[in-house]
C-alpha cells in the first residue's frame, strides 16, 4: 500500500511541477506590466495612483504621443487653460484598442488629476473621447480599477464594462474598452 501512496504523491508532484511551468512565465510577464512604480521625475505612483477625490474632465488638442517600452502610454494635452501629461494604459493594451491619436486630435479625458513633483500637471486617464468621432475608449472602471487588471471576482475579456464613467452604455460605439484584457 505504501508504493501506491508514494506513486501518487510523485504523480500529483509531477503534474504541480507540469502546471507551475506552465503558468508561471504567463503570470510573470503580466504581472511585471502591473506592478506599481513610481515614475521618474514626476514622483507619480503609477497605475495604483489613480485617486477618486481627484477625477476631472479635460478637453484639449492631444500631441506627443509616446509609447515607451515600460511605463503608460502618455501624451500632451494642451487645454484652453493648462498643459497636462495623460497618462492611459500599457503599451500593449494600446496596441490592443487600436488607439489612432495623431497630433492636434481633439479629446476629452476623464481621469484623476495632479501635480507631480516636476511642477507639471498629470492626469491618469479613466476613460478618453475622441471628440470628432465621439468614440470613447476605456482605460479604468467606474471605480478607478485599471481594465487591463480586470475588476475583483471578475476575470479580463469576459464582456464588456457595466457603464461609461463618461455617460453611456458600457460598450463603447467603437467596441473598445469593455473589461480590457488582450484579445
Amino acid at each position: 500500500m505504501r508504493t501506491g501512496t508514494g506513486r501518487a504523491a510523485w504523480a500529483a508532484l509531477l503534474l504541480l511541477a507540469v502546471w507551475a511551468g506552465c503558468t508561471l512565465p504567463f503570470g510573470a510577464s503580466a504581472h511585471a506590466q502591473e506592478r506599481d512604480a513610481v515614475l521618474p521625475d514626476s514622483g507619480i505612483r503609477y497605475p495604483g495612483g489613480f485617486d477618486p477625490n481627484t477625477i476631472g474632465e479635460v478637453r484639449g488638442k492631444a500631441s506627443s504621443l509616446a509609447r515607451p517600452e515600460r511605463g503608460p502610454v502618455r501624451f500632451r494635452l494642451v487645454s484652453e487653460r493648462d498643459t497636462y501629461t495623460v497618462l492611459a494604459c500599457p503599451p500593449w493594451m494600446w496596441s490592443d484598442l487600436k488607439v489612432d491619436l495623431p497630433d492636434g486630435t481633439e479629446v476629452k479625458v476623464r481621469g484623476s488629476k495632479s501635480l507631480g513633483n516636476d511642477g507639471n500637471l498629470y492626469v491618469i486617464a479613466q476613460e478618453m473621447e475622441l471628440l470628432k468621432s465621439g468614440e470613447s475608449i476605456a482605460f479604468r472602471d467606474g471605480s478607478g480599477i485599471p481594465l487591463w487588471k480586470g475588476s475583483p471576482g471578475r476575470r479580463m475579456g469576459t464582456g464588456r464594462g457595466t457603464g461609461s464613467p463618461m455617460g453611456g452604455p458600457g460598450a463603447m460605439p467603437s467596441g473598445r474598452g469593455g473589461r480590457g484584457g488582450r484579445r
